[in-house]
């Protein structure tokens, strides 16, 4: 892919079309990465909507918008990011590989629905630095899927279970407080 890349500029459509039927789960790890970082988790939880819901709708590949999918890029940030994220996937692939196939067809909607539910509490989560743990399962769940790794992915699910669980329990136990506030206030 980089060695195909335009001279000038790209576009993700360009991208998109490169990465074809791997687009899901390269997004969802970008943009699971970048929503990590304070101050940019909620555009790129936004963005992260997008492959979610057409994983959950069954598209075969990821479909930008056209605003968003025809913005040009400079083709030497591609060249920058790919040269940084090379040792670390070769790193990660050592042990990270196709273990316990997983049909993706079938899996496709669990893991865009999960990623959505998981993607709620990255957006509207009040509490700074509270995207930084769904972020990293989102990032995960898309490892396991890109590579194939039914175990990783299944380890990744339970994760974001147990997540869900707690942000859960914690907004269940905010709203008891409020509601003892308010009586005995």
């Amino acid at each position: 892919m980089h060695d195909d890349a335009p001279m000038d500029h790209f576009t993700l459509g360009w991208l998109m079309a490169s990465l074809g039927t791997r687009s899901f789960g390269m997004i969802m790890l970008l943009l699971g990465l970048v929503a990590m970082a304070p101050g940019v988790s909620i555009v790129a939880g936004l963005l992260l909507m997008i492959p979610a819901f057409q994983m959950i709708a069954g598209r075969p590949v990821v479909v930008f918008p056209r605003r968003i999918a025809s913005r040009r890029l400079p083709t030497r940030r591609l060249a920058a990011l790919v040269q940084r994220a090379v040792p670390a996937l070769r790193f990660l692939e050592k042990m990270i590989h196709p273990r316990w196939p997983t049909p993706l067809a079938a899996t496709k909607r669990l893991v865009g629905t999960v990623v959505v539910i998981l993607n709620t509490a990255v957006v509207f989560a009040p509490i700074p630095l509270s995207n930084v743990v769904p972020a990293l399962v989102i990032a995960l769940i898309a490892l396991a899927y890109l590579e194939e790794d039914g175990l990783l992915l299944a380890i990744a699910l339970l994760a974001a279970a147990i997540v869900l669980a707690v942000a859960f329990v914690a907004v269940w136990e905010m709203m008891l407080g409020a509601t003892w506030i308010s009586t005995h206030w």
